[in-house]
């Protein structure tokens, strides 16, 4: 299995445009020990040449074109200039850092779009602005994805990569934009996913960039993979509150902090293990500080732009 990590941070990037937190006026003043990184984004491929995308993020296009596995690759006077090696999308949840990247892939290319149903109701039936995946006949295809059931990724046309999937609950919480008539429509076992992808060779990947507790469940799964990528949004529950006098604590936005997670998977042993998903104020992305090297010293590595991984 082939795994291109395009971004690690969580929504708003690092440095977030609108954030003067110590982390974010560091690095824009050129004395951060640490590097800047886009909104969390992982493409898989079974074979190195089909990708397939675990979300959308917003800030795609870019992470596109400094990754050259997902460039075009062939011209023909037959087919035309537009071309890709991306097959098609997983989509863990519903969220504007999730699914707003589809957007930037309206341009007619063919692609298969995964999500449970109450996540396609959500952007198809409820947000008239994915319509633009809707232009003609054969730009999308979706197909729904259910807790706990196994799916092999395919291409539109129905060409297995190489690359089989589960869908495992992680949390309950839809996001903020959706309207209270709309939830009363949903399922709660559908609103957020982790996944566990692997491929024909036998390499095992575990996708969590939302977790929101760790079960013993949970914990069993992860013994059994090759590699986790794990939610590092928050150091501490309380770190939104610390930071800028006001916000909800990370459980209360279904991610456990990191300083919990270390606890609680510390007998984890055979996977590879990797933090995604961190938030500008997380202070693990500064490599200076103790919380950084508290990280490293409990065998986990802290994901950054542009990582290729092979299984």
């Amino acid at each position: 299995m082939w795994i291109e990590i395009l971004g690690a941070a969580a929504g708003g990037g690092f440095p977030q445009w609108n954030c003067a937190c110590p982390n974010c006026r560091a690095v824009r003043a050129g004395t951060f020990q640490g590097k800047p990184r886009t909104q969390t984004q992982v493409a898989v491929s079974g074979d190195g040449k089909d990708w397939f995308l675990l979300n959308a993020s917003p800030d795609l296009r870019i992470q596109i074109e400094a990754t050259p596995a997902l460039h075009p690759k062939t011209f023909s006077t037959r087919d035309g200039v537009r071309d890709s090696p991306i097959q098609g999308v997983v989509l863990t949840g519903a969220d504007v850092d999730q699914a707003w990247g589809l957007l930037l892939l309206r341009e007619l290319q063919p692609l298969h779009i995964y999500a449970s149903a109450s996540v396609r109701r959500i952007l198809c039936a409820d947000n008239s602005m994915f319509g633009m995946l809707r232009r003609q006949s054969g730009q999308t295809k979706w197909t729904d994805v259910r807790p706990d059931e196994a799916f092999d990724l395919t291409n539109i046309q129905g060409k297995s990569c190489g690359l089989h999937c589960r869908a495992l609950p992680m949390a309950r919480r839809y996001p903020a934009y959706v309207s209270a008539e709309a939830l009363a429509k949903l399922s709660s076992e559908e609103a957020v996913f982790g996944l566990m992808i692997e491929s024909a060779s036998g390499g095992k990947l575990a996708y969590l960039p939302a977790v929101a507790e760790v079960t013993d469940a949970l914990l069993d799964v992860l013994e059994g993979v090759d590699l986790v990528l794990f939610d590092g949004t928050f150091w501490s529950d309380d770190e939104l509150i610390r930071v800028q006098g006001s916000g909800q604590t990370a459980r209360a936005m279904g991610h456990l902090p990191v300083s919990s997670t270390l606890e609680r998977l510390a007998s984890l042993r055979r996977p590879r293990k990797i933090f995604l998903h961190i938030n500008n104020t997380n202070p693990i992305l500064n490599e200076a500080c103790d919380e950084h090297a508290r990280v490293r010293a409990a065998g986990w590595e802290i994901a950054e732009d542009g990582w290729q991984i092979q299984l």
